[in-house]
């Protein structure tokens, strides 16, 4: 373990914080300048590796010779005990691949803003003839304020070195790769040119151009294929913006921009109004139908198809070669006579023969047995147990049993803690021929999980879900003027983080809703008070009537709602019914006269008995002084003869009346009367 050791007596390491292909890279703190810092250092099975040795002694050159704030800062190099290591700056922050994962697609302005400043530190190491070689998103940092800062110089390469190609060689990571790189030719400028196109691709669309099952299959399409539209994944792009991204990637170095310097003026223009919807840029027709591809010949299938491929090739000044004997001819370059057959060879050369070939089985029976197991293959052993050690002491433990590391994988597991080794590719005890590669299998502790975003959602739906997944769920109140009633409002661990759900609590602040109280009395109040007790409890005041009361004297509350006492939060209305005093005394006012008219009758009612006994007759009138509901009739007679009735009605206008006559208590005659309304 690496952790806790000193390098240099100046350095003490704190953790692992990444790693690639060749190279771990630590926190370390300075004890002398009291400062956190990052330190690179040269795989332990590189350490005998000059090819790597010289690659990682060429980034700190490179590095060094660079000053500028978008390029991370190189403190010290040196090496210790076979341990090659850059002493660095470090950055708070994350990869610009972390940044794009979490929030592709990135907005427009801020995709420019950063490509901004790639280009200008790009610039820089051009103008001091660097060429990078190897741009992608993992070599880019983003510290807290924004800042990009490129490091990794790890395979560039000064423009003057002829070392910069070998045969059949490919440098670089595959995603990125310019097309003159993936034929093997010389990296320039316009390579990283290139690379930092397929960068802005990805920070505008969150994906990449090309995508393939092997990194031959990738390659070929950074050589054939046009790059695609990122209109297709994101159409709200302006055609400007686009256009930066085709050029920078043509297939042709000379289609692309000239210079990071004229790259940058283009992004400064990219968003004026007059540039939006400009043409989109093509590549002329070229007249050369079919291009010849050279051969790129490593099949291998890369489990990381985002790290930085070096293929081991032999230089061309390395290969030694040796002149092609000349074809021996007959003498005088005559062909042989077939007319002159050959002359039968003597007898005597038979023995010579038979004893030549004896002692020539004699020697291949000596190789078969002390040469041919060795050319048949290599001696077989047996792969070490290396499981639950830590990632350092498994990779010396498999060296140092013969063994190259292969690749090293990842993975999550609830009992191996991380950093540690769960197994290796062969499994231990297995027996695999000496100088074959092992795969280690990393633990990464327990599987996580990314926290999701959760403010503005309901606190009660969240928890049950989160429980459910084995998270512990805990909440914090507060009152909140615009959130309702729990609302979440903030949560601790943050959206993206990645944790182990049955390890974490989740903590949330949750909406209360607006602070209540209970409302006081507001009867008898006057305007004064209302005001002022509307502006101490934030409440809204309204004066909904106005009414006479003789309890309540003119100007003061007489009754309001809601009713006192009631629960109220800021911002609630208060309705209040407000005294006018007492009312005063009402004036009688005079009968209204209404227009009457009367209305006579003469009735002659016969005598009907024979024998001249009185007949009972009895007047009942239903007019506006008379009604059939009073007690006694209007009249009351006896008739011994025919005898004339005269019947006044007196109506009011619009009224009616009537009047009916009774003989022997049967009616005789009934009549209505109408005193219509004159208009």
């Amino acid at each position: 373990m690496m952790e806790g050791k000193r390098i240099s007596g100046r350095y003490r390491i704190i953790k692992l914080i990444g790693g690639g292909g060749m190279a771990n890279v630590y926190l370390a703190h300075d004890v002398i300048l009291d400062r956190e810092v990052a330190i690179k250092m040269l795989r332990i099975d590189f350490a005998n590796e000059e090819e790597f040795i010289k690659r990682f002694q060429r980034e700190a050159q490179s590095a060094t010779s660079l000053a500028h704030p978008n390029i991370v800062s190189i403190y010290d190099v040196g090496e210790e005990d076979d341990l090659y290591y850059i002493v660095m700056e470090y950055v708070h922050g994350m990869t610009l691949k972390q940044y794009i994962q979490q929030h592709s697609p990135v907005r427009v302005d801020k995709a420019i803003d950063i490509m901004k400043q790639l280009t200008i530190a790009m610039s820089h190491a051009h103008q001091n003839h660097i060429v990078h070689r190897d741009i992608k998103p993992h070599n880019i940092l983003l510290d807290e304020e924004g800042n990009v800062k490129i490091t990794d110089f790890g395979i560039a390469m000064a423009l003057s070195a002829t070392s910069i190609t070998q045969t059949n060689s490919v440098l670089g990571s595959v995603h990125y790769l310019s097309p003159e790189q993936a034929r093997g030719g010389m990296a320039t400028k316009k390579s990283d040119i290139y690379s930092l196109g397929i960068v802005m691709f990805e920070l505008l669309t969150g994906r990449l151009p090309f995508s393939g099952e092997s990194a031959v299959s990738i390659a070929l399409k950074h050589l054939q294929s046009e790059t695609p539209s990122l209109k297709r994944w994101n159409p709200d792009i302006p055609q400007s913006v686009e256009n930066i991204v085709l050029k920078a990637t043509a297939k042709d170095p000379f289609r692309r921009y000239d210079s990071l310097e004229e790259m940058d003026e283009d992004l400064s223009t990219a968003l004026d109004p007059d540039r939006m919807n400009e043409p989109k840029f093509a590549v002329p027709l070229d007249d050369e139908a079919t291009k010849a591809i050279p051969v790129i010949t490593d099949q291998k299938a890369y489990s990381n198809l985002d790290d930085t491929i070096v293929h081991h090739q032999t230089n061309a000044h390395d290969v030694e070669t040796k002149p092609t004997p000349p074809v021996k001819e007959g003498k005088k370059g005559k062909k042989k006579d077939k007319s002159n057959p050959p002359k039968k060879k003597s007898k005597k050369k038979w023995p010579i023969l038979i004893i030549g070939l004896f002692f020539l089985l004699i020697l291949l029976g000596v190789a078969a047995v002390t040469m041919v197991p060795d050319l048949l293959g290599p001696k077989e052993i047996e792969v070490p147990e290396v499981s639950e050690m830590d990632q350092t002491e498994a990779i010396s433990a498999i060296i140092s049993a013969g063994f190259v590391v292969g690749e090293t994988k990842e993975i999550a597991d609830e009992t191996i803690r991380e950093g540690y080794v769960i197994k290796t590719k062969p499994k231990a005890g297995r027996m695999a021929n000496e100088g074959s590669e092992v795969d280690i299998y990393v633990s990464t502790g327990k599987e996580k999980v990314e926290v999701g975003d959760y403010v503005s959602k309901d606190f009660e739906e969240v928890s049950a879900e989160l429980e459910a997944k084995g998270f512990t769920v805990e909440k914090d109140e507060e009152f909140n003027e615009d959130e309702a009633q729990g609302t979440i409002l903030d949560q601790d661990p943050s959206p993206g983080e990645e944790v182990v759900a049955e390890e974490t609590t989740i903590t949330f602040n949750v909406s209360k809703g607006r602070e209540s109280f209970d409302l006081d009395s507001l009867v008898g109040f006057d305007q004064t008070a209302l005001d002022k007790y509307e502006a101490s409890k934030g409440l809204n005041i309204i004066v909904q009537s106005e009414e006479f009361s003789s309890e309540v004297e003119d100007g003061r509350v007489i009754s309001h709602k809601p009713n006192p006492g009631t629960p109220i939060s800021k911002g609630e209305t208060v309705y209040v019914v407000m005294s006018k005093g007492k009312e005063p005394p009402k004036e009688e006012e005079p009968p209204k006269e209404v227009p009457t008219e009367e209305f006579t009758f003469k009735v002659t009612v016969p005598y009907t008995k024979g024998d001249g006994t009185p007949q009972p007759i009895e007047i009942w009138i239903d007019d506006k002084d008379s009604s059939y509901e009073d007690p006694d009739p209007a009249e009351v007679d006896g008739i011994t003869q025919e005898k004339e009735y005269t019947i006044t009605l007196t109506l009011e206008e619009g009224t009616q009346g009537k009047y009916k006559i009774l003989r022997d208590g049967k009616v005789y005659e009934e009549k209505i009367v109408e005193n219509p309304k004159e208009e």
